[in-house]
């Protein structure tokens, strides 16, 4: 008993304590640490059990020196083998269940919304099933049903509009977001402190996977899918955003940032955005003859990727090969 004391004790503490995991930024982080430290704990428990037992029976029942006889004729024990297989099975059991309420709680199941023809399911053609997971309505068609991708609204958040929302595109090899209300394009996620964000993420060329580890949220962004995240983040800070879905040569530089800022300083970030947006177009706008195809492409590749900006002097160096191949294949009336 005194064994199983200190083995539940310490399982219990390396289940709270190991520091495998970064910072929790959002509600959904907190969840998803909780089924991880449950997991965790339960797995040292089983790991100091077995290994425990392992070494007490190679001490205890090793061949003694100049014992050369058989050892006892054993074929099983029924009782023990019921044992060892009934609680690991309850064990799953009872994670299944505990993975099913906190991927519920995280807004992937909506069970309320059965008759919510907004709603995609998951079902058989002419079948009636549950729906699973709440999806934009724009791909729910008449008679043909998917399973949706994503996580929505917590529960107590369901029905409710975001108070962000952002489009958001995958490409080889940068992430581009795109705020509608406000009609922002950038190479960066910027986000206020405890709002309810909503992502709806697609991708242009091949699958990504837009991995946020700080949050604990990773959706695969597929093309000719929509996909959709709501989170709220809950720690101000810089966080990276990786693509973790091996998508071409250059997979590993497919990285961006997502800055979440105190809501002033957000909203000052937008009006920045938004007084810049205005300048550029119109500058285009008013002398568009005056730019050259470099300067008009500069600021649209400026921020794809934070380090690896294009600047006006790059494409330049670019032209005279680009116009070279252009004059060599284009007609003499061209």
């Amino acid at each position: 008993m005194l064994a199983g004391i200190v083995l539940t004790l310490i399982s219990l503490w390396y289940g709270q304590n190991h520091g495998l995991l970064p910072i929790a930024a959002s509600d959904e982080a907190t969840l998803i640490d909780g089924l991880f430290n449950t997991m965790m704990t339960v797995s040292v428990g089983l790991f100091l059990l077995v290994q425990g037992v392992l070494l007490i029976c190679f001490f205890k029942f090793r061949r003694k020196p100049d014992d050369l006889a058989d050892g006892p004729p054993i074929h099983g024990n029924v009782p023990l083998e019921i044992v060892w297989t009934a609680i690991p099975a309850v064990i799953v059991l009872i994670i299944g269940v505990y993975s099913f309420e906190v991927y519920n709680r995280l807004g992937g199941f909506d069970p309320n919304a059965a008759r919510d023809p907004g709603v995609e399911v998951a079902s058989l053609p002419g079948d009636t099933a549950m729906p699973l997971i709440d999806a934009p309505k724009h791909r729910n068609l008449p008679g043909h049903h998917h399973m949706a991708l994503g996580i929505g609204a917590m529960p107590q958040d369901e029905g409710r509009p975001a108070d962000v929302v952002v489009d958001v595109k995958g490409m080889q090899y940068a992430w581009i977001f795109n705020y509608p209300s406000n009609n922002i394009t950038t190479g960066e996620l910027h986000i206020p402190v405890g709002k309810e964000i909503q992502l709806n993420i697609e991708a242009q060329d091949v699958i990504h996977a837009f991995w946020l580890p700080e949050f604990r949220l990773k959706q695969d962004a597929i093309p000719g899918r929509n996909a959709e995240l709501r989170f709220k983040p809950t720690r101000v800070g810089e966080y990276p955003i990786v693509c973790a879905e091996l998508c071409g040569a250059y997979h590993g530089g497919m990285v961006s940032k997502l800055y979440v800022h105190p809501q002033e300083e957000f909203d000052s970030w937008v009006q920045q955005q938004v007084a810049s947006s205005a300048t550029s177009t119109q500058a285009i706008a008013l002398r568009p003859e005056d730019r050259s195809d470099s300067d008009y492409l500069a600021p649209f590749v400026g921020q794809m990727m934070d380090g690896m900006a294009v600047d006006t002097k790059a494409l330049n160096l670019l032209r005279p090969q680009h116009a070279a191949a252009h004059s060599d294949s284009a007609p003499d009336n061209v």
